[in-house]
Order: C-alpha cells, then sequence, then structure tokens
C-alpha cells in the first residue's frame, strides 16, 4: 500500500495510469463485441465460424507485422511518445471507420474488408495494445512506479464500458464504435499535450557487454535476439498457451456464451454485465500479482497461470449451465494477470531490458499473433463441424501440454539473469 500510495505522488505515474485507462477504454467498448459482432444474426453481420477465422486469422496476420516494426521503432525513441501519438490518431477514428467503410465491406466484398479492417484495427488497437503496454513497462522502470499498479487502470478503463457496452449494443452495434471514436480522441489529446517529468538519473556501467536499460539499442542488437535458443523456448510456451487461449476466449466464448440464454438479446447483457465484472477483479488483480511473485517468484507464477487457463477452458466444455459458465469465466481476471505480468518480467530477468519493447512484442505479442495466424481459421473450421465442446476440450489439452512443456523449459529466476535480478521476499529477508 506505502508503495501505491507513493507512485499517487508521481505525475508519470499518473499519466501513464490515465492513458491505459483512455485506450482499454476505447478498445474494449466495441471490442468485448466484436466477435457477437461479427456472428449475430439478428444484431450483426451473420458470419460462418469459418468466415470469423479467417477475419481473425488476417488481423493476426497484420498485427505480427506490425509488431516488429513497433518494438524496434519505440526501443529506438526510448521514452519519446511519437509512435503512440500516431496509434492514438488512428483510435479515434474507429467509429467512422466501422460503420462506413468496414461493415459495407465484409457484407459486400468480404476479403477487401477484411483485409482493409485487419490493417486499422491492428495500428491502431491490436498491435497498438502491445505498444503501449511496452511503453508503460518502460516508464514504470525509468521513473520508478509499479508497471502492474499502472496497467490496471486500463482493466479498469475496459471493465467500465464493458459494463455499458452489453446495453448499447442492444439498441445498436454502431454505438459501441462511436464512443471508442471519443475515448481514443481523448486519449489522443492527452498524449498531445502531457509532458513527461525528468527520469532519475542513475549511473550503471555496463556488465559483460550487456546494455543498460537507459541505453539506446542498435538494429543489430535487435536482430542478435533471434540467435538465442532461450527467446524460442519462451515463444513456443507462448504459442502452445496464451494463443489457443486467445482463439478460445475472442473467437468462441462470447458467442458460446450468449446461446446459453433464452434469447440472444438477454445473453448480450448479462455478457457485458458479467465481463465487466470479470475486467474489475482483473484490474485489482494486476495490482496483487506484483506482490505473489515477490512470494512464489516470476516462474512459479506464470506457471499457476497457465494453469488456471487450462481448468478454464476445459470447464466452460464440461457444464453449460449458464450460473456456472459465469463462474468459470471469472476464472480470466485471475488467470491473465498471472501470465501478462509474469511475462514481462521474465524478459526483463533473463534478457536485456534496453530491448523490453522489441522482446515483448517478438516473445509474447508476436509469438501469439504468429499462432492466431496459423490456428484462428482451422479452430473456427474445427467449430463448425464440432462444435463447442469438442473444440475446447481439444483447446484444453494443448494448453495442458503447454503447462508441462514450460515447467521443464522455463528459466529458474537465479539462471541466466542477464536482465534486472528478480528477488523474492524470502530472499530478500534472508540477506537482510
Amino acid at each position: 500500500m506505502a508503495g501505491f500510495t507513493t507512485s499517487l505522488k508521481n505525475p508519470t505515474y499518473l499519466q501513464s495510469s490515465f492513458s491505459m485507462l483512455l485506450f482499454f477504454a476505447s478498445w474494449g467498448i466495441w471490442w468485448s463485441f466484436f466477435q457477437i459482432w461479427l456472428t449475430s444474426e439478428s444484431a450483426g453481420l451473420a458470419l460462418s465460424g469459418a468466415q470469423v477465422g479467417t477475419v481473425y486469422s488476417v488481423n493476426s496476420l497484420a498485427t505480427l507485422v506490425l509488431m516488429f516494426a513497433y518494438g524496434a521503432i519505440q526501443d529506438r525513441l526510448g521514452i519519446r511518445k511519437h509512435l503512440a501519438i500516431v496509434l492514438a490518431a488512428v483510435t479515434a477514428l474507429i467509429g467512422p471507420f466501422c460503420t462506413w467503410v468496414y461493415q459495407p465491406l465484409l457484407q459486400s466484398h468480404f476479403m477487401t474488408g477484411v483485409v482493409l479492417g485487419a490493417i486499422v484495427l491492428s495500428v491502431g488497437f491490436l498491435a497498438g495494445v502491445g505498444l503501449f503496454e511496452a511503453l508503460t513497462e518502460r516508464f514504470s522502470r525509468r521513473f520508478n512506479f509499479e508497471y502492474g499498479q499502472a496497467r490496471m487502470w486500463g482493466s479498469f478503463g475496459y471493465a467500465i464500458v464493458a459494463l455499458a457496452a452489453g446495453f448499447l449494443f442492444t439498441i445498436n452495434p454502431a454505438l459501441n464504435f462511436w464512443i471508442g471514436s471519443a475515448l481514443g480522441l481523448i486519449h489522443l489529446l492527452l498524449l498531445i499535450f502531457s509532458r513527461n517529468g525528468e527520469p532519475p538519473v542513475i549511473k550503471k556501467a555496463p556488465v559483460d557487454g550487456i546494455l543498460s536499460p537507459a541505453s539506446t539499442p542498435t538494429l543489430r542488437d535487435m536482430f542478435r535476439l533471434f540467435r538465442l535458443p532461450s527467446l524460442w523456448l519462451i515463444i513456443l510456451f507462448v504459442m502452445l498457451s496464451w494463443t489457443f487461449y486467445t482463439v478460445f476466449d475472442q473467437q468462441m466464448f462470447p458467442d458460446y456464451y450468449t446461446g446459453l440464454f433464452e434469447t440472444p438479446e438477454i445473453g448480450q447483457q448479462v455478457y457485458g454485465i458479467l465481463n465487466s465484472v470479470q475486467v474489475f477483479v482483473e484490474a485489482a488483480m494486476l495490482g496483487i500479482v506484483p506482490i505473489v511473485m515477490r512470494r512464489v517468484g516470476v516462474r512459479t507464477s506464470l506457471l499457476i497461470g497457465v494453469s488456471i487457463m487450462f481448468i478454464r477452458i476445459l470447464g466452460c466444455a464440461l457444464v453449460d449451465d449458464p450460473l456456472w459458465v459465469s463462474a468459470i469465466k471469472m476464472l480470466h481476471a485471475i488467470e491473465t494477470p498471472l501470465f501478462i505480468l509474469p511475462v514481462f518480467r521474465y524478459f526483463t530477468l533473463h534478457f536485456n531490458p534496453a530491448l523490453s519493447a522489441t522482446l515483448y512484442m517478438v516473445g509474447f505479442q508476436v509469438s501469439a499473433q504468429i499462432g492466431n495466424v496459423i490456428l484462428s481459421t482451422p479452430l473456427g473450421a474445427l467449430h463448425d463441424r464440432l462444435g463447442y465442446q469438442q473444440t475446447f476440450i481439444t483447446i484444453s489439452a494443448v494448453v495442458l501440454v503447454a503447462g508441462i512443456y514450460g515447467f521443464f523449459a522455463l528459466k529458474k529466476d537465479d539462471q541466466q539473469v542477464d536482465g534486472d535480478p528478480f528477488l523474492r521476499h524470502s530472499k530478500l529477508s534472508v540477506d537482510a
């Protein structure tokens, strides 16, 4: 609590937190119902599972390309916000784009709409989320505040708009996109007119040729990352776990859940409320997970997150009562922080922290998008053929394999410490 109080006095923490809140609010107001919008026969586009898979697959392909560029550019920019401002400008245009361009094209010229939509959505949101998270994490290390405590405001923003999204969607889905534009415009103005304070000066000589976090990496440093076997180990882990979970949670679960109710409208309203409650809890967990990591370690926290991920997917395959499925969905609020925060810390612990944006983009976001490109359409077709239950069982089996693989492949917290060392509370007590 003392650390959180100190953060509230930090102007860069406040700016970063408000930026997170506005970005996730402008994204969540429409993204939380995007899959339902694509599939709904009454209020959406009535696309098939294979078509939805194609949309997500091409979105991931565009995001994949942009992730490489965003990571490299932001690592060169350091803590400057030029790229973030460009992305925020795109988010401010989501309303007119989806209403007047994206929807008509998907209905009349499907593949043209898919490709154009993938570019716009990825530039502003799907690749943008990784950029804003990486930039905020870099601010946290340069201006001495806890990343998780800033990132949790993004979840609060998402939760607030998700509460209203279900009701707005039943009135007119276009409202969700236009409110997203309004929030994106406010975010853009914040980024343009806010200024960072001076970071504390920490003189630290390079150790064994490793760049300090404040150093500016070269393109050679960035490409050298791909020669590290340890990076490919974590990439494979992410592809087998987070990628499959993302396909389940974004591409399939919303339509599955709303189909459990008497009418789609009731399901959509309940889903909006449940999604909001879940993200509120997730926001609280983002503040708690750093404390958990200090108790059990980075690697253990990550493995716990994968275990909860497996339980949630399998649970949805085994029960079909709305109450039980709602309870199981709440596990997402625990699992997501227990995966995202340890992954970030894993990169800055075992790799050069000066390349944190590139590492996060390539090791986490890009690897997840590669998996989405490969898996979205086949899993969508599998759903069309076998239904949700068998598809969920298949996905949960892969995630279980990922957890077993991670147990053997992930580095322990005291192995290959090429970045910022991580000390658990128990270790600190012994050293004291």
